[in-house]
C-alpha cells in the first residue's frame, strides 16, 4: 500500500489513531519518567616520576640529575599502569570500593581508551563510574583513586625499591560532580513512541478492515444469482426461475 493510501485511512480512522497516538505520547513519557536514572563521574591519574628519576645513584658524590617529572616519562610507567589497572580491575577489589560485578554499578578503570582488551601504553589511569545515585557515584570514584595510590605504594614496598624513587600517581582530573546520563532514559523512550505508533498504525488498518468486513456482510445479494439451481451431477443446470 502506498503513502497516500495509507494516510487516507489513517485520516478516515481517526477515532482510532487520535487516541493511538495520545496513548503513544503518554507511553513515552510514562517510559521516560519511570526509567532508572544514572549518573555517572569520572577522575584521571597520571603516573609521574620523583625529580630525581627512577635509580639511586651509585655514588652519593654524584647524585642523579634532577628533571620535570611531567616531562620524565618512559615505557616502566606505562607498564605501571598496566599492571595498577589490571590489580584494580579485579573482582576483590571493586568489591572493596562499593561495586561488585553483577550489580548496578559500572565500573571502568582503563587507561583512556574504549576496548579494555586493546589497552594502550599510556601512564594514564582513568576511573569512570555509573551508579542510581549522584552521591554513590562520586563516592566510589573517590575510593578508587585513593585505591590507586594506595595500591600503587604498596606494589613499590613489595619489590622493595628505594623510597627515593617511588613513582607518584598524581591526578589530573580530580573526582567530577556527577552528571545525569539521560541517554539510555531518552533510548528507551524513544524505543517504546516507535512500538506504540507502529501499533496505532496497526489498530487503524484494523478498524479499517473490520469495517469492511461488515459492509461487506450487510451488503444484500443481487437478485439474478438467486435464478439458478446448483450444477447438477451430470453437469446440467436447471433454471429455477423458470419451473411453474
Amino acid at each position: 500500500m502506498d503513502f497516500w493510501a495509507t494516510a487516507t485511512v489513517l485520516f478516515k480512522r481517526w477515532y482510532v489513531t487520535i487516541p493511538a497516538f495520545l496513548l503513544t505520547v503518554v507511553g513515552a513519557v510514562g517510559v521516560f519518567a519511570v526509567a532508572p536514572k544514572t549518573f555517572i563521574s569520572s577522575s584521571a591519574l597520571v603516573l609521574t616520576l620523583p625529580v630525581t628519576g627512577g635509580s639511586v645513584p651509585s655514588d652519593p658524590r654524584f647524585p642523579n640529575p634532577r628533571t620535570n617529572p611531567l616531562v620524565s616519562f618512559d615505557q616502566g610507567l606505562s607498564m605501571t599502569s598496566s599492571i595498577l589497572i589490571q590489580a584494580l580491575n579485579t573482582p576483590e577489589a571493586v568489591a572493596k570500593v562499593g561495586a561488585p560485578i553483577g550489580g548496578d554499578i559500572t565500573l571502568k578503570i582503563t587507561s583512556g581508551g574504549t576496548n579494555p582488551e586493546m589497552m594502550p601504553a599510556t601512564p594514564f589511569i582513568v576511573i569512570t563510574c555509573e551508579a542510581p545515585s549522584a552521591e554513590l557515584a562520586h563516592g566510589i570514584v573517590v575510593k578508587v583513586t585513593q585505591l590507586a595510590q594506595q595500591e600503587l605504594r604498596a606494589r613499590q614496598q613489595q619489590v622493595k625499591a628505594p623510597p627515593t624513587t617511588y613513582v607518584s600517581a598524581t591526578v589530573v582530573v580530580p573526582p567530577t560532580q556527577p552528571d545525569e546520563k539521560k541517554g539510555s532514559r531518552m533510548r528507551s523512550a524513544v524505543v517504546t513512541g516507535a512500538l506504540a505508533f507502529f501499533m496505532s498504525l496497526f489498530a487503524a488498518f484494523a478498524a479499517e478492515s473490520f469495517a469492511r468486513h461488515r459492509r461487506a456482510r450487510r451488503r444484500p445479494t443481487p437478485p439474478e444469482l438467486g435464478l439458478y439451481e446448483p450444477v447438477a451431477s451430470n453437469g446440467t443446470r436447471s433454471l429455477a426461475g423458470r419451473e411453474g
